[in-house]
């Protein structure tokens, strides 16, 4: 039976993490998620206003229990009213704590705006260090660009400051113990994500991928790695204390990486998805959604949406199964999912 609180499923599982998609939209082209040339964007009509976003977000804090709200895309700096829209969350009761998942490109300029309205961290997706191999990933040359933003993220005091890389197999995949050292110098906590089959071209590859077993051996080649004796809770990195260095907060340094696909953590999944266009998804893999977007312009009040997103959650699965062999991947990839 759905409950009348939060976002419970039906294995016990309470969502208090929501992740809200602002836009579809991306200015990178990034090879494991989207082609060189693009996708169709959703309709302006499609996507959910400011004034829709902040009213769900709204009724998820005060009605349904997050207690986390992460803005992703697409690419969410090219929001318009991502600024107002962060304000507005902020000045909620109980206070959220606010994040933000971006690939930096802009970050340097609405860092200081960002975090007066009220944004507390951010995560900055960086796959290499190399120019020419940006230009590669991401079919553009904007990797001056990305540095600048975790500069200006780390000078306003979006802490901590992560770093999501993603590692492909002779492409990248020398780079972890570089994308580290670099994280460490600079005061970073880097977080390696292992590719997910979220890809608009479903050309995802299990045998292709490089696994956390595989990144782990390459970081312990040149560090000292401890597993970390903090609870892990529901966050979906398993991290791991760097010797003989320290974050800016005094802290031991650490290193995550999210094992989704080797190391999956389902059964301790504390997360509900919003899309740019009003739909919940109560898994990052799942192939149905619930339409909020409907209620919202049909004339729902508050507590209708609250029991339509219960309702959403109480439908989720044990786990993704990507290891079933009747797995199918989602119809959307990752850029009109969010992060």
């Amino acid at each position: 039976m759905v409950t009348s609180a939060g976002l419970v499923d039906r294995y016990g599982r309470v969502a208090t993490d929501l992740r809200v998609s602002l836009t579809d939209r991306c200015n990178l082209r990034c090879s494991y998620c989207m082609p060189p040339e693009g996708l169709p964007w959703l309709p302006n009509s499609d996507v959910l206003t400011d004034d829709e976003i902040i009213r769900l977000v709204r009724i998820a804090v005060e009605r349904l229990g997050v207690r986390e709200v992460r803005f992703t895309g697409g690419e969410p700096l090219i929001r318009p009213g991502l600024t107002k829209i962060v304000a507005a969350s902020a000045e909620l009761a109980p206070r959220p704590q606010l994040s933000l998942t971006t690939n930096g490109i802009g970050l340097d300029k609405l860092a200081r705006s960002l975090r007066a309205a009220g944004l507390d961290r951010v995560n900055v997706s960086l796959d290499t260090l190399d120019a020419d191999r940006f230009e590669r990933l991401t079919h553009r040359r904007r990797l001056p660009d990305v540095l600048a933003g975790l500069v200006a993220a780390g000078a306003t005091g979006l802490h901590p400051v992560k770093i999501n890389s993603v590692l492909m197999r002779g492409v990248n995949d020398d780079e972890a113990p570089a994308l580290l050292r670099f994280a460490l110098a600079a005061g970073y906590e880097l977080r390696f994500i292992e590719q997910m089959p979220l890809d608009a071209q479903h050309a995802w590859d299990r045998t292709k991928m490089i696994t956390a077993a595989e990144i782990l051996a390459s970081l312990q080649a040149e560090f000292t790695l401890q597993a970390d004796p903090a609870e892990r809770g529901g966050a979906p990195a398993e991290t791991w204390l760097v010797a003989g260095w320290t974050a800016p907060d005094g802290e031991p340094a650490k290193v995550g990486v999210i094992g989704s696909v080797t190391r999956p953590f389902c059964g301790d999944c504390d997360r509900t998805r919003l899309t740019a266009d009003g739909q919940v998804r109560a898994c990052l893999f799942a192939t149905e959604e619930s339409d909020l977007r409907g209620a919202l312009r049909g004339g729902a009040d508050d507590e209708e949406i609250a029991r339509r997103w219960r309702a959403a959650m109480w439908t989720k699965r044990a786990g993704h199964g990507i290891d079933n062999p009747a797995f199918l991947q989602p119809a959307r990839p990752m850029s009109a999912i969010g992060g």
